[in-house]
């Protein structure tokens, strides 16, 4: 078990420094939004590919800072009981949607989003629109963040297993969000 909670520990660690990147990926996203603003209006320039990198951005933002929201334990759930449940019965909740739901469903749509990844990266396709972008790199978010969710589930399942056990210490205090 420690081996297991040795690699969660990276897992976690892999994943602070993606989040870190979708931090600046939404410092960068505003930066060019705003710069896109003063151009189009200032000067009456604009450029589809000013526009094409914001959404890369936020696909940046959104797919490599899933895995950090999960890991900060501040992901969304279906709260009608959660929030009355004892700890252990949270935990084992916990346990059991990772690994009948969101451990199958990140590894599957991870791994069927694969080959159109290859597939726009062979042919080089970029966007319909004129001074459109190459589409590959956004279409690689896709895999990429949820293969980065995948393991920071198998993280979560590893430290609950191990909260469970009694070798491992976690917070398990949730809060439940204001309505």
């Amino acid at each position: 078990m420690n081996a297991l909670l040795a690699l969660a520990r990276g897992i976690d660690a892999l994943n602070d420094r993606c989040a870190l990147l979708a931090k600046w990926a939404v410092l960068a996203a505003c930066l060019i939004s705003a710069g896109n603003a003063v151009v189009r209006y200032g000067f009456d320039y604009s450029s589809n590919a000013f526009l094409e990198i914001q959404w890369y951005l936020f696909a940046a933002c959104v797919m490599l800072g899933a895995p950090q929201v999960l890991r900060l334990n501040e992901h969304v759930r279906v709260d009608v009981l959660y929030g009355h449940y004892p700890t252990r019965t949270k935990v084992l909740v916990d346990l059991a949607g990772m690994l009948l739901f969101l451990l199958p469903m990140a590894l599957l749509i991870a791994v069927q989003s694969w080959p159109m990844v290859v597939n726009q990266f062979v042919t080089g396709e970029s966007s319909s629109n004129a001074g459109g972008l190459i589409r590959w790199p956004v279409t690689l978010a896709i895999p990429l963040g949820l293969a980065l969710l995948a393991l920071q589930a198998l993280s979560e399942i590893v430290k609950r297993v191990g909260w469970l056990l009694h070798l491992h210490e976690m917070d398990t205090h949730y809060e439940r969000p204001l309505q």
